[in-house]
């Protein structure tokens, strides 16, 4: 396959143009190749074990949520210069997607994790800086305990909550990554339990004293929805074999 194909394909499903994000995101294509491509490889992030396993393969495309700018502009010195020398001689290819693949509400990280837990009528949540960023859903009335047992299985590690709200649970809010700031916007929508990545020290108490159950899964557990389903994605349109570099940082 073409990058070039690939490419337009992807930031036309990702709508990567009319999402704001942080600066240090740079959506899109962020290390072309010599244009063809191979295979596919989905992370969560471009690290620099990551960009050499995937670059043992040449015309690899990575597909990654977390890429390579997030400290802005710095000299191509050190694991910087290692990276880019390891993808420019492994012939790779990287395209990174963070909010845009958030928010997909099909591909989305927010989207598969409130399925992957059972949760029903799920729809767009939470606005902040003006874009919804987050999913809110009903699950059939259940105990914090229970939840946190069914978050578990589905991120595939252990999950640690602050018992703010009520026992008893039956609407929740889906915002993955590291959104426990905004605990205090969540318990205006009046759900009773906010599931996310991480968050800072003080939004343990904070949710205790909003009235709302904050459920804490890990940054990156919450983050390899979204990379995995785009790389089945584009297998299943382009014939493109595909695979899962795990990498987990345990935050």
């Amino acid at each position: 396959m073409k990058l070039t194909t690939l490419v337009t394909t992807l930031d036309q499903l990702l709508n990567i143009t009319e999402i704001n994000d942080y600066p240090g995101a740079v959506n899109g294509l962020q290390i072309e190749n010599r244009g063809k491509i191979t295979r596919l490889v989905a992370a969560v992030d471009a690290c620099e074990e990551v960009i050499r396993e995937a670059a043992r393969v040449k015309g690899t495309l990575l597909l990654v949520h977390h890429g390579i700018f997030w400290n802005g502009v710095t000299p191509v010195v050190g694991s910087a210069y290692r990276k880019l020398k390891a993808a420019f001689e492994g012939d790779l290819a990287l395209y990174s997607s963070h909010l845009p693949l958030d928010f997909h509400l099909e591909l989305g990280n927010n989207v598969l994790l409130a399925k992957s837990i059972g949760l029903t009528d799920v729809k767009p949540a939470l606005t902040v800086k003006g874009q919804l960023v987050g999913v809110r859903g009903k699950i059939k009335t259940t105990t914090r305990d229970e939840l946190a047992e069914r978050i578990s299985a589905a991120v595939g590690g252990p999950v640690h909550y602050s018992p703010g709200g009520s026992e008893k649970i039956r609407t929740v809010l889906v915002v993955t990554g590291g959104a426990g700031s905004e605990v205090a916007s969540a318990a205006k929508l009046g759900v009773d339990a906010f599931i996310t990545g991480e968050g800072p020290h003080w939004s343990y108490t904070a949710a205790e004293e909003e009235g709302i159950n904050l459920f804490y899964c890990g940054h990156y557990a919450t983050e390899t929805f979204g990379v995995k389903a785009l790389a089945t994605y584009l297998s299943q349109k382009t014939g493109l074999p595909w695979s899962f570099l795990d990498h987990p940082t345990g935050l």
